[in-house]
């Protein structure tokens, strides 16, 4: 899975649109658009934004383990 993939899954699981995230992030939505269809790969700084958004680990965020929280 791709993090545009991992993104849009994300979204989609919290119901919300791509407006209210870059919203929440503080980018405009065609940047975080660009992130979701993987033409531009985020910033360290925007994915700890966005994984704190949904309240989840980075690893989590990009599918590295299956626990929301990181860790063990």
């Amino acid at each position: 899975m791709t993090v545009g993939e991992s993104f849009k899954r994300f979204r989609k699981d919290f119901g919300v649109t791509q407006q209210q995230v870059a919203d929440a992030i503080k980018i405009l939505k065609p940047a975080y658009q660009k992130y979701e269809y993987d033409i531009h790969v985020p910033s360290a700084t925007v994915l700890i934004k966005i994984a704190d958004a949904y309240d989840v680990s980075l690893d989590y965020l990009v599918g590295r383990t299956d626990n929301p929280k990181g860790g063990f």
